[in-house]
């Protein structure tokens, strides 16, 4: 195995091989959505720049921005402490994130009190 990819066999994917991945704009630290990964889809993505996730409604991996064109540019990809969820880094082509046409996914507000 390539010494450069020894740092893959530490991550902790779930039992279904998942891991979540947050994506957040490289420029402005916006957080934009989280989706999974599994290897193929993190093997895929370091091999092209453009970020893959694996889409576990249809069980397959998925090009993000390959229909819409708002595809996702990776800059940069770190694991967590405790190696079970990765944070991409992204140019986001189009600023849309969301398939609601959103930047961010994270665009619904809880109301708090206190």
């Amino acid at each position: 195995m390539n010494q450069d990819k020894l740092w893959i066999e530490a991550l902790k994917f779930n039992e279904r091989g998942l891991i979540p991945a947050i994506a957040q704009d490289h420029r402005d630290g916006t957080v934009l959505m989280m989706a999974w990964m599994n290897r193929d889809s993190l093997q895929k993505t370091l091999e092209t720049g453009e970020v893959h996730y694996w889409s576990r409604s249809r069980s397959e991996l998925w090009h993000k921005g390959a229909t819409s064109g708002h595809i996702q540019k990776l800059k940069g990809l770190y694991y967590d402490c405790d190696a079970d969820a990765l944070l991409l880094k992204i140019e986001q082509v189009g600023d849309v994130a969301c398939h609601t046409g959103a930047r961010s996914c994270f665009f619904n507000a809880v109301p708090l009190k206190f």
